[in-house]
């Protein structure tokens, strides 16, 4: 949640955030103990560095030219007060929780550029999130309840019976999708492979 709120203040340029504890706890709902010990965790797993450019500033490790990065939607997703109405669910007492961030990640990071979607299996989830199979399914619930996620249902490239799944972040390019783009057959797209 920390990571998200920093990401989203971040310059694009370097990848520099200046906020300050308060902004903090007003976007993700969660108070200043856990905005603390959630910077610690970040540090640690080297994502991000504290105070790189004196008080409140946050930078993002490998960000720039050269580095992978993700787009993740900003704006639509805060109210008035500054707040991210979606952590409203989030009490961080449940696995599932974490589970939901961790594929919303996997989600913006997998994201096919061309056609604004990932298409990613439960097992691809599983390998590239860390999350097992069997608490995909709740997570992927908090996504869409939420509002965060929509899924879409597409034909197995391989012939099999049943459908492959699409995942597209809600508020992230809401205009780009196959219909737009002149794809608007399922199962197209130089993504295919990571459905079959």
């Amino acid at each position: 949640m920390v990571l998200m709120a920093i990401a989203h203040r971040a310059d694009l340029a370097d990848g520099l955030a200046r906020t300050t504890y308060d902004e903090l706890t007003i976007a993700t709902g969660i108070s200043r103990t856990k905005v603390a010990d959630g910077l610690d965790v970040l540090a640690a797993r080297n994502l991000l560095v504290r105070e790189p450019d004196g008080r409140s500033t946050y930078q993002l490790t490998n960000y720039g030219e050269g580095h992978v990065w993700a787009a993740l939607p900003a704006k639509p997703l805060y109210d008035r007060t500054g707040a991210m109405p979606m952590f409203d669910d989030f009490h961080l007492r449940k696995a599932a929780e974490l589970d939901a961030l961790k594929i919303y990640l996997a989600f913006a990071a997998r994201r096919d550029t061309t056609q604004n979607v990932a298409r990613i299996t439960y097992e691809q989830i599983s390998d590239y999130a860390g999350i097992h199979l069997g608490k995909i399914k709740k997570a992927l619930g908090i996504l869409n309840i939420n509002g965060l996620v929509t899924v879409e249902s597409y034909e197995r490239m391989d012939g099999l019976p049943g459908a492959s799944h699409g995942y597209r972040l809600a508020h992230l390019f809401p205009r780009l999708h196959a219909g737009t783009t002149g794809r608007a057959t399922r199962g197209q797209g130089d993504d295919s492979r990571n459905y079959e």
